[in-house]
């Protein structure tokens, strides 16, 4: 338990960050019609998921055109 509290300082910003990624993302996904590839529930799933990489991939390959 003290190793936790030890790195404590270190989770927190790292927490911030993956769960700004997944809200920023998902109400994107929700938002728009249009994806790269995949269809909306996909994006939910991979956005949901798959931690910090996942709403970066939706970002980089997902997300289609205004």
């Amino acid at each position: 338990m003290e190793q936790f509290i030890d790195y404590l300082p270190l989770f927190i910003p790292i927490l911030i960050i993956q769960l700004t990624l997944a809200i920023i993302a998902l109400v994107h996904v929700l938002k728009h019609p249009n994806y790269r590839f995949g269809n909306k529930y996909f994006w939910i799933i991979i956005v949901l998921l798959v931690q910090i990489i996942g709403p970066v991939f939706y970002f980089i390959l997902g997300r289609g055109d205004a």
